[in-house]
């Protein structure tokens, strides 16, 4: 969601101020509102107003819905990398489970840890991805907590991974992602969750200050 438009919008609302609505033209005609924020505001949709109540309500409808859409082309992204990072993970337990070491990035350890452990540990890497995926595709006031829970299985995955890479007799950078391919898919899912969240509430509080100029 574009913040610089919401603010312009609550700043409206605020100083109580009329614009001629029809004057200001289309702003969505050349492409989507609400994007990750972050990205420049379009100079027409931050320079925007409000005009009769009907207006102001149509607009608001328009950004939740806009929202809303935004909101599950994110989610949907980030849950499809995440799946494939699961299915990857899943395919290794497969492989050391019925070829032991096999594996090129577990080979490496063939010295240093038994076969289980390195299952254990890919095991708690799906573990990881199944807490984000549902974070994200969770519609309770509880989402966020698996996706801060997600953390978790990563943090640990980190220091496991990076004791025994130090341990070898050539540190390995092309298996660098080991360490920290679980903690950041949970951080990039806990920052995608953050932003749309935050773009929710600047909807909700415009639309309170919309009420709040109704009522005044």
């Amino acid at each position: 969601m574009n913040v610089a438009t919401i603010a312009a919008q609550k700043n409206f609302f605020v100083s109580q101020k009329f614009v001629d609505y029809a004057a200001l033209g289309p702003c969505d005609a050349d492409g989507p509102l609400f994007s990750i924020p972050g990205l420049t505001p379009k100079p027409e949709c931050a320079k925007r107003g409000g005009g009769g109540s009907a207006e102001q309500e149509e607009m608001i409808r328009s950004f939740e819905k806009k929202h809303a859409q935004q909101s599950l082309l994110w989610r949907s992204v980030f849950v499809s990398l995440l799946f494939s990072y699961m299915a990857f993970q899943i395919f290794s337990i497969y492989n050391q489970a019925l070829s032991p070491w096999e594996l090129r990035y577990h080979a490496y350890f063939m010295y240093e840890v038994d076969s289980w452990v390195v299952i254990s540990a890919d095991l708690l890497a799906v573990m990881a991805c199944l807490m984000a995926i549902k974070g994200l595709l969770d519609n309770s006031k509880y989402h966020r907590q698996w996706i801060l829970g997600s953390c978790c299985p990563g943090l640990l995955l980190m220091i496991f991974w990076l004791y025994h890479m130090l341990r070898l007799p050539k540190f390995r950078w092309e298996i660098i992602w080991l360490p920290f391919g679980s903690l950041c898919g949970s951080g990039m899912s806990m920052y995608v969750d953050h932003l749309l969240g935050e773009s929710s509430e600047e909807i909700r509080k415009l639309r309170g200050y919309m009420y709040a100029y109704k009522a005044s």
